[in-house]
């Protein structure tokens, strides 16, 4: 999950691998060949590498290894939400069915 949710969180910014890389803190001279390994599934990112090239997309950890794509999206959502639209967001989920 983590490759194909990498790829489509790049393209969808219109990052190059190479430029997605080095706004994460990798050097230059490798950015585009790792960024590459990873979305193809050849090598995973550790955690800490993750969570930057997440920062640079604006998608938590948790969008990366969600293994469906409503879940995803909903987990995407929710991160670029204010802090008072989550609140509001919680308290309606929280419900109970009518």
């Amino acid at each position: 999950m983590v490759a194909t949710r990498l790829r489509e969180a790049r393209t969808a910014t219109g990052l190059s691998q190479r430029e997605l890389g080095i706004r994460a803190g990798l050097d230059p001279s490798v950015a585009s060949p790792r960024i590459n390994q990873y979305e193809r599934g050849k090598h995973t990112p550790d955690t800490s590498t993750l969570a930057k090239l997440g920062e640079v997309l604006d998608l938590p950890i948790a969008y990366f290894f969600a293994n469906e794509d409503d879940l995803a999206d909903l987990i995407a959502t929710y991160h670029r939400l204010s802090p008072t639209r989550k609140r509001r967001l919680i308290a309606l989920l929280r419900r109970p069915n009518r």
